[in-house]
Order: structure tokens, then C-alpha cells, then sequence
């Protein structure tokens, strides 16, 4: 990029905690946030396990009548953009600030019980809410509104690439001048019935419900499937030069990003993971910096079959066997839109640190995921540069990589 972006605020609401201190401590002590499913009924489902955020209280953020007014997701997401506003102390300026937002899902849960209700009333009437809950679209109008951004507003939708798309699309828009801070967010909130049934149809999703804990095994022999999560992530990007103008502490650099699309099936990754590949290259091009600087990467790690293997397999191609390498999607579960960016913020962590969050419940390496830096403790590492992958249905691929920002 022609521009130094660097990353001044951030924000986390996750299965594992609420904030980011707390996501991050949670994440290196080895803590799970998967557990049966409270929020839905599970009675008739194969699926009774999943990463909920318990104790989010909407609250804390805004009115109770306001609450009504937003989806789970955007209440989320409009949560932890308030806490990376905050995080970041910046002063807005209204035209020279704009927004991107990731999501998979959306409002898909307000449809879906709005759909229920509809065929249950006796009198058919859908409230004027529901479409306002559902785009989404309107969960970036909710940030701008609370926090007067005039500037650009785009919702990137990309599947589980959303959150690191919407990384992208805000780099795109700070390279082209047309706003010196990007509000960026990654929003889910999929613990969905219908949802949650088309991906046990799928054989996608692990069934192991008599051990929720021990249920997602991201590149373990012995894995079954991912596990469905929700949560939000927010960060605050600029141009270097604007958050130091502004006497900003700054987390990290925005080094590159990768994107592109497999076109080959709608939920299966290429077997030869050259998308992936090429996506991960595209991203060290764009940094400027050749695979071995790489410290640390936070794989894709879903725990599926096939997607793991595939995933491991590129990165080894592209990278020594030895990188050191984890999946932090067994403590959060999947958590799709916002996993793009949690997990980003977990290598921010991590540079900060010098600590890499653990692989849990990796007992059993599969030798077909030949990476051997990965590892089921916390690991001490000196990190300068991170890498972060999310691939999703449809082909769809995002690598990011940030930097120790030196003065």
C-alpha cells in the first residue's frame, strides 16, 4: 500500500469475553466459550452445542428501546465499535470518517422468527421494524448515527471472509483518500434453528454433545466439524499520518491484505488450495515482505475435514513447516463475520505480547496438516509480523497481515 495504515482502537465481544482484555486473557489461559446452546430450543436437533456470548448486556451500550430496534448482530456489533471508539480516543470528524462492516448472516435470525410468528398469528401483519432489522446494511447506519459518520459506508457480505474483507474494503478507502479513519467491524449472530439445521444437512458441524469443550478440534486427527459461534469485533484504522497528527497510540500496522475467489464450488475449498495460496502471497506483496518474516499465523483452523487439510497443506507450501501457527476457533467456535476480525486482534496481541494463544484440544495431530508449529499451550514468541486467514462458502478468501508499528 502506498499508505501507512495503523490500527489506534479495537473492540471484542465474544463467547470467551467481553472486551478485549478480557477476550485475551481468556484466549492464553486456554478458556472454551462453547457450551449447549441456551438461547434456542435443541430438542429436535442433532446440534446442541455452540459459542454463545452469555453475558452480553445491550444495555451498557445503548437504551432499551434502542436495543429493540437492532438485530443481536448489530446490537454486537455496535457494542464493540463503541468500545474501539473509545479505545482509540479519537475525535470524529464527521466527513472525514467512514465505515465498513462484515457479516455472513446479517438480520438472518430476525427473519427467520418473524417468519415463525407470521404462520402461528391468526392475523397476518409483519411489524415496520423487520426490515430495518434484517438488512444488513443498517447496522453500519446505527454506528454512523450514534457517532455522526458522514463519511463512506459499505457492508461487505463474503461469507466467514467478511470480517477481513471489510479490513480490506476500509484500506481501499483510506488508499483512495477519501477518509483519514475507518471505522471497521465484524458482526454474527447465527445461533439460528434454521441455520444451524441446513449445516447439520451439510455434515459440516461437529455433533459431539456430550463434551461441548472438547467438541471443535481444528487440526486434530479426530475432528468432526466446526462449531457455530457469534460475537463482534471493531477496530479503528487510519493513515499513519492522521494518528499521529492526532497523538494516537498506535497498536499496530496495517501491513496488506489478500483477497480473491476459488470459483470453483459454493461451500467446498479448492482440494489444491491454490485460491488460498495465491490470496496468502497477495498479502505478502502488498507488505513488501518475503513468507519467512512471518511469525505467526492465525489459520482459518475451522476444524472441518477437508478444509483444514487444505489450508495446512498451502501454508506449508508457502511457508517453512515450523511457522508458528494456531486456530483460536475451538475457544470461540465459529465465529464467522467476526471472527475476521477477533482473530486479527488476537495477532495485534500477540506482536503486543510476545504470547501466542493455544490450538485447544490438539491431541492428535493429523499428519495430513503437516504444521508443526502449531501447538495445544500458549507459546512465548517474539512477533513482528502476523498473519491472519479466513476463507468462506462461495470461495471466497482474505489473508491480512499486520506489523509491530516502530515510531
Amino acid at each position: 500500500m502506498n499508505k501507512k495504515l495503523v490500527i489506534t482502537g479495537m473492540g471484542a465481544i465474544t463467547p470467551i469475553g467481553i472486551g478485549v482484555d478480557s477476550y485475551w486473557n481468556n484466549l492464553i489461559e486456554g478458556k472454551t466459550g462453547i457450551d449447549l446452546i441456551s438461547s434456542i430450543d435443541t430438542d429436535d436437533m442433532a446440534v446442541k452445542i455452540g459459542g454463545e456470548v452469555k453475558d452480553f448486556d445491550s444495555s451498557e451500550y445503548m437504551p432499551k428501546r434502542k436495543a429493540a430496534e437492532l438485530d443481536r448482530f448489530m446490537q454486537m456489533a455496535f457494542a464493540a465499535a463503541a468500545q474501539a471508539i473509545e479505545d482509540s480516543r479519537i475525535h470524529i470528524e464527521p466527513y472525514r470518517t467512514g465505515i465498513t462492516v462484515g457479516t455472513a448472516m446479517g438480520g438472518f435470525s430476525t427473519t427467520t422468527e418473524t417468519a415463525r410468528a407470521y404462520d402461528r398469528a391468526r392475523f397476518k401483519k409483519v411489524g415496520p421494524r423487520f426490515l430495518a432489522k434484517s438488512l444488513g446494511n443498517v447496522c453500519a447506519s446505527h454506528i454512523a448515527i450514534a457517532n455522526e459518520i458522514h463519511g463512506p459506508s459499505m457492508t461487505v457480505n463474503t461469507a466467514c471472509a467478511s470480517g477481513g474483507d471489510a479490513m480490506s474494503m476500509a484500506a481501499m478507502m483510506l488508499e483512495a483518500g477519501t477518509a483519514d479513519t475507518m471505522v471497521v467491524v465484524g458482526s454474527e449472530a447465527a445461533i439460528d434453528t434454521i441455520m444451524i439445521q441446513s449445516l447439520i444437512s451439510a455434515m459440516a458441524l461437529s455433533t459431539e454433545n456430550r463434551e461441548p469443550e472438547k467438541a471443535c478440534r481444528p487440526f486434530d486427527r479426530d475432528r468432526t466439524g466446526f462449531v457455530v459461534g457469534e460475537g463482534a469485533g471493531a477496530l479503528i484504522i487510519e493513515t499513519r499520518e492522521h494518528a499521529i497528527k492526532r497523538g494516537a497510540k498506535i497498536y499496530a500496522e496495517f501491513m496488506g491484505f489478500g483477497n480473491n475467489t476459488d470459483a470453483y464450488h459454493p461451500v467446498t475449498p479448492r482440494p489444491d488450495g491454490e485460491g488460498e495460496l495465491l490470496c496468502m502471497k497477495q498479502a505478502l506483496e502488498m507488505a513488501e515482505l518475503d513468507a519467512d518474516k512471518i511469525d505467526y499465523i492465525n489459520t482459518h483452523g475451522t476444524a472441518t475435514i477437508k478444509g483444514d487439510i487444505v489450508e495446512a497443506q498451502t501454508v506449508k507450501s508457502i511457508f517453512d513447516a515450523h511457522v508458528k501457527a494456531a486456530s483460536t476457533k475451538a475457544a470461540t467456535g465459529h465465529m464467522m463475520g467476526a471472527g475476521g476480525i477477533t482473530e486479527v486482534i488476537a495477532c495485534v496481541k500477540s506482536i503486543e505480547t510476545g504470547l501466542l494463544p493455544p490450538t485447544l484440544n490438539l491431541d492428535n495431530k493429523d499428519e495430513e496438516c503437516p504444521l508443526k508449529g502449531l501447538s495445544d499451550k500458549t507459546q512465548n514468541c517474539s512477533v513482528t509480523y502476523a498473519m491472519s486467514n479466513a476463507f468462506g462458502f462461495g470461495g471466497q478468501n482474505s489473508s491480512i497481515i499486520v506489523g509491530k508499528y516502530e515510531d
